[in-house]
């Protein structure tokens, strides 16, 4: 007794100054404010709290909460930061059971030890000034805040509690009112006792569903009053707030419905604001009473229905207290027609096996995964999707989260909705409702800015596009992956997916608008609530529904390119880039160069689904070129405005780009050193690979969207002169040089580094006009020049981060040069230069150098508002095509269009080279002659686009002549390049023209390649060997015969060639075949061919020369020797002189430079009389292809064999 009364003792003072902060409190916080406090007021509030805190049973002897305070509603809304839940009435091994169910995949709330004391209402704010929308709240002196509470009775609302569990959220980052929320998890415990409103003195007289319908339908002959209706709650939709009104929509059914009475059942609009909370109260199942209802017709339909009146209540429907009206009339007969019918429903035949209806079911489930918050997406029981965006969810979405309990009233049931969803997904239409069945225990995570933006756009895209659902999941999914591709390193969250408006359209809706306008259904209505919850049959958006097909995706740059990459190198097959027998001939040093470069060109359509490029253009000054980038990375593309038309506004930069017309281009660089055509399938001897990715595109096919830039706005006071924000100056620009590293001199003690060349690129043209200076409303009036100064030339020196204008500076342009930052004088007419000497300005025609600073930009300025550029000649200058492939050399550069045929690479420790083999485009040729470019270091790799397929202008390349008299081009560093147009996605190669030979012999240019039907008259040469494959030496019993250093390799390959004399009746041609040409010549079928190659393996080399009348021999074996009387034999026989169809083309590219040799006299014996004519020199040509002629199908003769 001592012991227990000193504890007494000891305790009195802690319980005294909890009492003293509790009576401060309850004063301060829940008195009323036009009262005197209360004694019993106060002690009311102490009592309901120490009964809840006895309740636990494990107390340890403390009548009052000691470790608890109470907490006002502004105390939570100022200082409550983060998460927390109080739980009253749980001890502490109830409130760790409790957090074990938000783990392991979340994290519990945290318990903080606050006592929530307050009046519950619906109240938004004062009684005088204060509206109703449904929601609910607790209210203190110091303010309210909104909560969400499971199981409502209506005669709460207005009383004082005490609330025992309960949870606090501070507000989420989405929510623009800055407002938090309570949860409430247990029922509220009052203050003061609850007074209970006693029943009817008398039975209170009801209309049941079936009669109150039919009431409806014949309302025309009977005087329809106010009525109460009575029966269980079988369905209740949604709460649809528009800008005028809030209602809910229930329906009544009967108690014990018949089979008759089975679908009978009426609906009740609720739409009194003071109502509207009905709808947390209501319990689909339970029976209830609604009293004094009217009928009203709802304006733009065609029925009535049942409808609350101010004084209308709500009440559990109890048997005893209620009696049947009774009513008479014809109307009480059984009419079986059922009302409201709907009246726009379409019953249109879709196609069969491709809408599909969905479900209507109800369901309980668990929320286990935020998919996508703004959008209204979640997961449930982690199988099934849920959508809640055709709802008006903003009320719930802020309790949303992993272990929430949903019940889900008529909800639709979708499956296989395609476009990428995998999983069924519930949808609720505002049919349908969505009642809280528990809380969460589980503390909010941390939301990004990608959950926290965006929900005004979804909304837009169900109630303003009236998308279906898989097309918007869809949408949203793809939103999704480009707010992660570009956001928030290139563009802000909130500005891509803002609200799209007439002057503030969202980028993102922008992106998506021509999938969304070429899949969307044209003649969808707009939605209408009261159709949409009454009419039956039901007909919402959810209904029906097709399977989507994803109609494309938009990958990260980086994956785009990846996947180009895996594509390139699983489609390199060496035996594919070299078929048989093509490459049974070529030496490794041949077949490795063959291999050395290939490409490859992916469309759209090469992927499943079809891929849109996606990024910010932007220029880049390390390499040059344009790229498209995301934060994945970056993507190198090549742009035209349209076809010939290169791209030239700077302003372009930084725009948005979006097209699904492209074509993603590998080049793949291999150095290999395969031995010879058998190892072509091992992978072993490819000793390093590498793949340059790049996208080109037309500018007309894409989708460009300027980006909005963020103002900073200043708050100094507006001045009245105009203020200079920077200076700029116009000038033409005349020629532009190649884009390549050049040796620039530095300032003297800067570094003591060897400088390094510097990627850079020169610019010639002339000022127009002066300086102008930025005033407010645009560019002032230009500077006045001297008379020297005018039409001054300039060389500008492009280097650095400047180099990112090359792509936009193109021949015939006009350009602003803009300095920003105060006035300098004199900044554009600096004469001289640091960085080059005086004797390249005087060949340029240049009298003064300026370098481009990396801060000036460039505007393109319009010939248009230019009076003196209006006659100035933009075409591309070319050279004459006799200049061009003439001996004249005074001019050595030279310009032209033309078409890349091919393109080759030499890529070798010593040397590295490629070669373009060109098709010259000219208006006054039929035929194209073709010519070769070279392309040496410093200007490799080659700029982007120069493939095979592609139109192009070459500008000032240096021409050559070879030994041989052929005419070739290669790359100087004034050459400027300019692609006119891409490879096109489909080849299909021509026929060749069908000539006759002498054609060919004209002044004017023939075809390169060509096909003519003529006849074989002689065999020249015949010459068969086997070489090394590594050395090109002979092989003689399949052995190199090469000394010091002998070769390493003992591959050997056979190699032929044969020399035909053929003419057509008009011209003769000396014909060359080699290799597997050289069976076909000779008429052999591919085993007698491949026996005959063995036969000269041993020897190692056979050659035949037939000259002379007859067409003697010189052999270089014995002639006795069976295998040359066996090759004579067949040269001479009329299975090798036959008619053919040859293609062919010239040994040598035309020029000019070795003129056509005159016509000859020659003997020829006709019978006894010799004649003497001229002939015109024989034709050199090399043999592409030899097919036997139809004429003379039989021509092989005795020699015809089959293989």
């Amino acid at each position: 007794m001592v012991a227990l009364s000193m504890k007494t003792v000891l305790k009195v003072p802690e319980e005294q100054a909890w009492l003293e902060a509790a009576q401060t409190f309850i004063q301060e916080s829940l008195c009323p404010t036009d009262k005197e406090p209360n004694v019993q007021f106060t002690q009311s509030v102490i009592d309901c709290v120490k009964t809840v805190w006895l309740s636990q049973g494990k107390y340890q002897g403390f009548t009052l909460p000691l470790s608890y305070s109470f907490v006002s509603v502004q105390n939570l809304r100022t200082h409550q930061r983060l998460p927390c839940c109080s739980h009253l009435s749980w001890s502490s091994s109830a409130y760790q059971t409790w957090a074990q169910k938000a783990r392991p995949n979340g994290v519990p709330l945290p318990r903080e030890r606050l006592l929530l004391v307050g009046t519950l209402t619906d109240l938004s704010g004062d009684l005088e000034q204060g509206s109703r929308n449904g929601s609910l709240y607790v209210k203190d002196n110091t303010g309210m805040l909104s909560c969400e509470l499971i199981d409502l009775d209506l005669s709460w609302l207005g009383h004082l509690f005490l609330f025992p569990s309960w949870s606090y959220l501070p507000p989420a980052r989405w929510n623009s009112s800055g407002e938090g929320h309570l949860e409430l998890w247990e029922a509220p415990v009052p203050v003061f006792p609850l007074t209970v409103s006693p029943g009817p003195l008398t039975p209170l007289p009801v209309l049941y569903p079936e009669i109150a319908s039919r009431l409806l339908r014949h309302r025309s002959k009977f005087r329809v009053e106010q009525h109460n209706l009575a029966g269980k709650l079988i369905q209740l939709s949604a709460l649809v707030k528009s800008k005028k009104k809030a209602y809910f929509i229930l329906s009544l059914g009967e108690l014990s419905p018949t089979v008759s009475q089975a679908i009978s059942h009426v609906s009740i609009i609720v739409q009194i604001p003071a109502q509207l909370v009905w709808h947390r109260a209501l319990c689909p199942g339970k029976a209830y009473v609604l009293t004094q209802l009217r009928v009203s017709r709802i304006r733009g339909h065609h029925y009535c229905v049942w409808m609350t009146s101010p004084f209308s209540h709500l009440m559990l429907l109890e048997p005893e207290c209620v009696q049947e009206l009774e009513l008479e009339g014809p109307f009480l007969e059984t009419d079986s027609k059922s009302l409201p019918t709907s009246s726009n429903f379409q019953d249109k035949k879709e196609p069969k096996g491709l809408m599909r209806d969905s479900r209507l079911l109800h369901y309980t489930g668990i929320v286990t995964g935020v998919l996508n918050e703004p959008a209204g997406l979640y997961e449930l029981d982690g199988q099934l999707g849920l959508c809640l965006a055709y709802q008006q969810f903003h009320d719930l979405r802020r309790v949303m989260r992993p272990g929430v309990c949903l019940e889900l009233q008529d909800v639709h049931l979708l499956q296989s909705v395609g476009g990428g969803t995998t999983r069924p997904v519930l949808a609720s239409c505002l049919r349908g409702a969505i009642l809280l069945r528990g809380f969460s225990c589980q503390k909010p995570g941390t939301q990004s800015s990608l959950q926290t933006h965006g929900a005004s756009l979804y909304e837009q895209l169900v109630w303003e596009r009236q998308l279906g659902l898989p097309l918007y999941l869809w949408a949203v999914k793809v939103l999704e992956e480009l707010a992660c591709k570009l956001c928030p390193h290139l563009l802000r969250h909130q500005q891509f997916l803002q609200h799209s408006s007439p002057g503030n359209p969202s980028l993102g809706l922008q992106l998506l608008a021509p999938t969304l306008d070429a899949l969307a259904l044209p003649s969808r209505s707009i939605r209408n609530a009261h159709k949409e919850i009454l009419e039956e049959p039901h007909h919402c958006p959810l209904q029906k529904y097709a399977q989507l097909q994803t109609p494309c995706s938009f990958p990260t740059l980086a994956t785009l390119a990846e996947e180009g990459r895996h594509r390139a190198w699983a489609s390199f097959d060496p035996k594919e880039l070299l078929p048989l027998p093509e490459a049974a001939h070529l030496p490794c040093c041949q077949l490795n160069h063959r291999l050395a470069w290939s490409w490859i060109c992916l469309p759209p359509a090469a992927f499943h689904p079809p891929q849109a490029l996606v990024g910010v253009l932007v220029a880049s000054s390390h390499k040059g070129c344009l790229q498209l980038r995301d934060r994945s990375g970056s993507l190198s593309c090549l742009l035209l405005a349209k076809h010939s038309q290169p791209l030239t506004d700077p302003q372009l930069i930084g725009c948005l780009v979006r097209t699904e017309k492209f074509q993603l281009v590998v080049e793949r660089d291999v150095r290999s050193n395969f031995p010879s055509w058998k190892e072509l399938g091992m992978t072993g001897f490819i000793q390093k690979q590498q793949a340059r990715v790049y996208a080109q595109f037309f500018l007309a096919d894409a989708l460009i969207l300027p980006v909005p830039r963020s103002f900073h706005h200043s708050s100094a006071p507006p001045q009245t002169e105009p203020t200079c924000l920077g200076q700029s100056r116009l000038f033409l620009l005349s020629h532009k040089e190649a884009l390549m590293k050049r040796n620039f001199c530095t300032s003297l003690g800067t570094t003591s580094e060897v400088p390094k060349p510097t990627l850079s690129f020169h610019v010639s043209g002339c000022w127009l006009g002066g300086t102008q200076k930025k005033e407010r409303i645009g560019w002032g009036p230009p500077e006045p020049l001297t008379v020297e100064n005018k039409d001054q030339k300039v060389l500008l020196i492009f280097l650095g981060s400047s180099v990112r204008w090359f792509e936009f500076l193109h021949p015939g342009q006009v350009y602003r040069l803009v300095a920003p930052g105060p006035a300098t004088p004199k900044l554009f007419e600096v004469e001289g230069s640091s960085c080059t000497s005086q004797r390249p300005l005087e060949l340029a025609g240049c009298v003064s150098c300026l370098t481009v600073q990396d801060e000036w930009t460039l505007e393109l300025e319009s010939a248009q508002d230019l009076p003196d550029m209006l006659g100035i000649h933009k075409a591309l200058s070319g050279s004459l095509l006799t200049d061009l492939l003439g001996a004249n050399v005074t001019d050595s550069l030279v310009s032209f269009s033309a078409e890349i045929l091919s393109r080759t690479v030499w890529n070798t420790e010593v040397r590295r080279c490629v070669k373009l083999t060109v098709a010259i485009g000219t208006a006054d040729s039929e035929f194209l002659p073709r010519l070769d470019i070279y392309i040496e270091d410093p200007h490799l790799p080659p700029p982007l686009g120069l493939l095979p397929g592609a139109r192009v202008h070459f500008n000032q390349l240096e021409k050559r002549i070879s030994r041989s008299h052929n005419v070739y081009c290669c790359f100087r560093s004034s050459t400027y390049v300019q692609v006119l147009s891409f490879p096109p996605e489909t080849t299909v190669s021509a026929p060749l023209p069908h000539i006759y030979l002498a054609e060919l012999q004209q002044g004017n240019w023939g075809p390169f390649q060509a096909t003519a039907s003529c006849h074989v008259i002689s065999v020249v040469s015949l010459q068969l060997l086997w070489v090394c494959a590594h050395c090109t030496s002979v092989c003689p019993q399949g052995r190199c015969i090469r000394q010091g250093p002998a070769c390493s390799t003992q591959t050997s390959i056979s190699q032929a060639s044969i020399r035909l004399l053929v003419e057509d009746g008009t011209a003769e041609a000396m014909v060359t075949c080699r290799n597997y040409h050289v069976a076909a010549a000779l008429g052999l079928c591919p085993n007698e061919w491949t026996s005959l190659l063995e036969f000269i393996r041993k020897p190692g080399r056979v050659v035949l020369k037939f000259t002379g009348p007859g067409a003697q021999l010189e052999s270089s074996a014995k002639i006795e020797e069976p295998l040359i009387l066996y090759l004579h034999t067949l040269c001479t026989s009329p299975s090798v002189l036959r008619p053919v169809v040859l293609s062919f083309e010239l040994e040598r590219k035309p020029s000019n430079i070795t003129p056509l040799e005159p016509p000859r006299l020659q003997r020829f014996q006709c019978g006894e009389f010799p004649l003497l004519t001229r002939v015109n020199p024989r034709l050199q040509l090399a043999c592409l292809c030899i097919q036997e002629s139809s004429e003379h199908p039989n021509s092989q003769g005795a020699f015809t064999s089959s293989c």
